[in-house]
């Protein structure tokens, strides 16, 4: 007997199914509230302290038990499914990497416009900030490889979601602004190698971070780089 998946407890699939799919400039899909709100204080409560700037891997991080169960459920055949719908893609054999930000300190270098590694199929944005109460700082779609050039921005607060299939110019990133950003990205990838590069690249990154001297060279360095 085929094994069923369980319906989700925070993460909320009706919201998601009735978004729409916009076409331009690339395929995206965009959900103001992607996750319960009546789940709101208890997941924020359990969510990570992350006090530095960049990405960091899950198995970085330290987190309480509702957060893991929005874990879960974007890590489960259930959430593929919903995307692939959503994006009308086939991500068959594409395994998922989940990385976390949590603070951001308005340095030039960060949210620089890109596309997402060719590696990437698809992306999925999820918001778990408070609040954010900056115009800078949103996350936008772009419509060219230029900050500036937005064609949609959504501020990355508790279940503000968008979704997108990665291309040549799937452009996005947001405006340099300091403040207490946090935001998952969940990527399904074309291997394991690949999803194991990328906990491997934030693991490393991660670790110098932790370090005042590497920190404050990486918030300075050409972003490209990092």
């Amino acid at each position: 007997m085929a094994q069923i998946d369980p319906p989700f407890a925070i993460i909320d699939e009706q919201a998601i199914l009735a978004s729409e799919l916009r076409r331009t400039p690339y395929d995206f899909a965009y959900v103001d509230q992607a996750m319960r709100p009546a789940r709101r204080e208890e997941v924020l409560a359990d969510a990570p302290e992350i006090p530095y700037r960049g990405s960091y891997a899950m198995r970085q991080l330290d987190y309480g038990p509702s957060f893991d169960t929005v874990l879960q459920e974007l890590y489960s055949n259930r959430f593929r499914r919903l995307v692939e719908t959503k994006l009308e893609i086939d991500l068959d054999g594409c395994p998922a990497s989940i990385v976390m930000m949590g603070n951001t300190t308005g340095a030039y270098n960060e949210g620089y416009s890109h596309p997402d590694s060719k590696h990437k199929i698809a992306t999925v944005i999820l918001g778990f900030s408070h609040e954010w109460p900056y115009e800078r700082g949103q996350f936008r779609i772009l419509a060219s490889d230029s900050r500036e050039d937005c064609a949609f921005e959504f501020p990355p607060e508790y279940g503000k979601m968008v979704m997108f299939r990665v291309c040549d110019h799937s452009f996005h990133g947001f405006l340099p602004q300091k403040g207490k950003r946090m935001s998952l990205q969940l990527c399904y990838v074309d291997s394991d190698w690949y999803a194991w590069r990328e906990r491997w690249r934030h693991s490393v990154s991660g670790l110098a971070k932790s370090n005042a001297i590497s920190r404050k060279v990486l918030q300075w360095a050409p972003r490209r780089l990092f």
